[in-house]
């Protein structure tokens, strides 16, 4: 995507002093389009025109989820943990009206400042909360959601108390029967054998019936870096519809489920809090 590094960036008289200042840097191929900086990592891309334009391959995979998990246009109740610049909960506000979402930041004035550049759709219902997703995600009532996405990095990498089969544990626990638990992961080191993403499938299959994993086929064989999306729920999840899209995709992806994902397992074991560890540091020139 073609990058002005000049255009609408505001964002240096509030952050002048701060390490992780974020940048928007426009799209010049979209009208009113800017991509989320943050420390130089890329973490969200919003077009303020269309909402429904997902830019990123592993988005736009949450996004599908999102369209399957009920029927066309019936609003959803959905738990962001997460929120950089609310690419997501702006999808849902407009492709299920009437949907009642939450955000959970860490960075609240990361939260003002998307707040004021990029603000959310008319008629959006959506929270913003200032706190740790996981101390956040620990008090929310049982049963309240029908989605929790999980999307929080410290820099480009993951944390490690979000890394947890506890963590998966109280989505679990946040989530209607029928829910979906989604997780934006980052790996694909062959040196490690995808080792962070075999624990996380470990985790998700000790408190859920049903997991799958979306990604890049390459990512998968550990041959790039980059994200890969994992689904759970204990209601069957839609994984015809999600090949479909998959291969449609203008990045076509892998859909992986059933055995195929226990092979991928391995002998993999969920991991506790005492033992989780922070995902894979991205290879130089990731990004």
């Amino acid at each position: 995507m073609p990058r002005d590094d000049t255009a609408h960036d505001k964002s240096r008289d509030l952050f002048d002093d701060a390490e992780d200042e974020p940048e928007l840097l426009r799209d010049l191929d979209r009208r009113n389009a800017f991509q989320l900086m943050i420390g130089g990592t890329p973490h969200s891309h919003v077009d303020l025109d269309d909402p429904t334009h997902l830019e990123y391959e592993y988005i736009r995979q949450i996004g599908h989820i999102v369209d399957l998990t009920a029927a066309e246009r019936a609003p959803l109740r959905v738990l962001h943990l997460g929120g950089g610049g609310l690419t997501l909960p702006r999808y849902v506000a407009v492709t299920r009206p009437g949907s009642g979402q939450q955000v959970v930041e860490i960075d609240g004035k990361l939260l003002d400042f998307v707040r004021r550049e990029l603000p959310l759709p008319r008629n959006a219902r959506v929270r913003l909360r200032t706190g740790d997703a996981r101390d956040v995600l620990s008090r929310v009532p049982e049963g309240a959601f029908d989605l929790t996405i999980t999307d929080v990095f410290a820099g480009a990498r993951i944390p490690k108390h979000i890394a947890s089969v506890e963590y998966v544990g109280l989505c679990r626990r946040a989530l209607r029967p029928t829910g979906v638990h989604a997780a934006n992961l980052a790996d694909g080191s062959m040196r490690q054998g995808l080792m962070f993403t075999r624990r996380q499938v470990a985790n998700a299959r000790r408190h859920f019936a049903h997991v799958a994993l979306l990604a890049d086929p390459g990512i998968l064989r550990g041959r790039k870096f980059g994200n890969i999306v994992l689904l759970a729920s204990d209601a069957p999840l839609p994984t015809e519809g999600l090949t479909r899209r998959a291969a449609s995709d203008p990045f076509p992806c892998r859909v992986v489920h059933g055995q195929e994902l226990v092979d991928f397992q391995g002998g993999a074991k969920p991991v506790s809090d005492a033992e989780a560890q922070m995902s894979s540091e991205p290879p130089p020139n990731t990004f």
